[in-house]
């Protein structure tokens, strides 16, 4: 049995207008392969402006959003800002090989101290 997750769900924070005006808010992305971070340098969109790889990179991993059958960069670029922004903050937080520190208080003492957290999707 395998506990590793592949997959992570989210919640866009304003959703996905699709052309009928359908809202698309629920979805999935997947992590990312060494291909994932490569491949997108060659496209010539990427090679002309830099900052389009987010979009390239994203429309390969997410792999569901609503109910929409295809996930391409032009879905990625009718993101609202913030959308991405929370997209481009979730792959960040998923692909990360890093823990992260909190700063927590014991509800119980009101012991203050720091505590090591475990990466998106491990235990």
């Amino acid at each position: 049995m395998n506990d590793f997750a592949t997959e992570f769900e989210f919640v866009l924070p304003r959703g996905y207008v699709d052309s009928a005006g359908n809202v698309h808010r629920q979805g999935t992305m997947r992590l990312a392969t060494a291909a994932d971070e490569i491949l997108p340098q060659k496209d010539p969109r990427v090679q002309g402006n830099p900052a389009y790889l987010v979009v390239i990179l994203l429309a390969r991993v997410v792999v569901r959003l609503g109910a929409l059958e295809v996930i391409n960069p032009k879905v990625i670029e009718g993101l609202f800002a913030s959308d991405l922004a929370y997209l481009q903050d979730f792959y960040n937080r998923i692909n990360s090989s890093q823990s992260s520190k909190l700063a927590v208080t014991c509800p119980h003492c009101q012991h203050a101290f720091e505590m090591e957290t475990a990466p998106v999707g491990e235990s």
